[in-house]
């Protein structure tokens, strides 16, 4: 169980440094390249602790899932994204197949 918790949570840093990353603007701010790298190397090293215990195809498709799902949501309640409804239930969508894939382990 503890492994997926790790995954999860290095899901969250995946949206973290992706977020970073898209306001870094090319590298070139110091702040969110920090926090892109930082967020980046717990994100991965938290992958690979995962990927010990979960198969690597369920580990990564979650990892993605996770990351994807928070990084849109974030970017629509921040308001650099619109919002609408097909997007929230696509969002949905893809939580739901995340919890399924943990089921299905």
């Amino acid at each position: 169980m503890f492994a997926w918790v790790v995954l999860i949570v290095s899901g969250v840093f995946e949206s973290v440094w992706a977020t970073a990353l898209g306001k870094s603007e090319g590298l070139s701010k110091p702040v969110p390249d920090i926090i892109f790298i930082v967020g980046l190397a717990l994100s991965m090293a938290g992958l690979a602790y995962a990927m010990r215990d979960i198969h690597a195809s369920t580990a990564y498709a979650v990892w993605v899932g996770v990351g994807a799902a928070l990084t849109v949501i974030y970017a629509m309640i921040s308001g650099a994204e619109a919002f609408n409804l097909l997007r929230a239930l696509l969002i949905c969508g893809l939580i739901a197949c995340v919890i399924g894939l943990k089921l299905a382990q």
